[in-house]
């Protein structure tokens, strides 16, 4: 990644660019879509969670499960096993393809995120910026010193995307602030090795080059308040501050293209420093 210090640089895109490149309704049809295969796959550890559900919405999770039984052909004793896919392997399963951490294939870019398996066609969410969510009046300039991976929104909010340092530690303190006994409002595990919304990597998406043409691009989505809140658990942004009344942003990043498997992903950052 490179750093654009946010004291000193602007996020311009130019007017033909902000229209989204797919509907909002999109973008939550693929979240429910990833966030409830990954929740079936874990449904034995859900227990306390499932308890305080509805009966209707428990019993659908049940027929899902029955269903997922059937068509992978599961053992009658798969629910005594632990998590029998992976997080990557369900994103394949349900997405046609995944994707992971590597080192860039840019010199001194660090690491970079490739499709390490199938397809990614073209209009698909391919990955999502995870971190701490900061309007534009909060504090973060502790936050932000040595920091590469704040991104800025076209409205001046920001997000944290860092997992290290101070940063860290403010998601973690924002996460358990808004637990709801059992009930975990965001993804946390995108600050460790066992990361379990295999989408939450595109703080690692390298920006594009001379020579290496842009292949997914950011969009802003806000995730609306009928969400499950039992799936929240795999949204990796929180809130800075806590408020009921907004919505939380968040920003994934769309294929602007189809992707084969074992190419790197690369954005635009429509910076100009100023």
């Amino acid at each position: 990644m490179e750093i654009f210090p946010i004291f000193r640089t602007l996020r311009y895109v130019p007017e033909e660019s902000k229209d989204k490149v797919i509907s909002d309704e999109a973008v939550l049809g693929t979240l429910l879509k990833v966030f409830q295969a990954l929740f079936l796959n874990d449904l034995n550890k859900q227990s306390d969670i499932l308890t305080l559900l509805p009966q209707p919405v428990k019993s659908k999770y049940q027929d899902l499960l029955a269903l997922q039984h059937q068509r992978v052909n599961l053992l009658e004793n798969r629910h005594q096993q632990q998590n029998m896919f992976k997080p990557e392997e369900i994103l394949y399963e349900t997405l046609g393809f995944s994707v992971a951490r590597a080192t860039s294939s840019l010199i001194s870019a660090g690491r970079g995120v490739f499709v390490t398996k199938g397809l990614v066609p073209k209009g698909a969410v391919v990955s999502m910026y995870p971190g701490t969510v900061y309007q534009k009046y909060e504090p973060i300039f502790f936050q932000s010193i040595g920091n590469p991976f704040i991104f800025r929104c076209l409205d001046g909010t920001l997000i944290d995307g860092n997992d290290k340092g101070i940063s860290k530690v403010v998601y973690r303190s924002c996460s358990g602030r808004d637990r709801l006994g059992p009930l975990k409002l965001n993804d946390t595990t995108w600050l460790t090795s066992e990361i379990h919304n295999p989408l939450a990597i595109g703080q690692y998406v390298n920006n594009c080059s001379n020579d290496r043409a842009a292949n997914v691009c950011y969009q802003e989505f806000e995730v609306p308040a009928v969400f499950p809140i039992e799936l929240k658990q795999y949204l990796p942004n929180i809130a800075y501050s806590y408020d009921k009344q907004s919505p939380l942003r968040c920003v994934v990043l769309v294929a602007l293209r189809d992707i084969r498997q074992g190419e790197e992903l690369f954005s635009n950052y429509y910076t100009i420093v100023s």
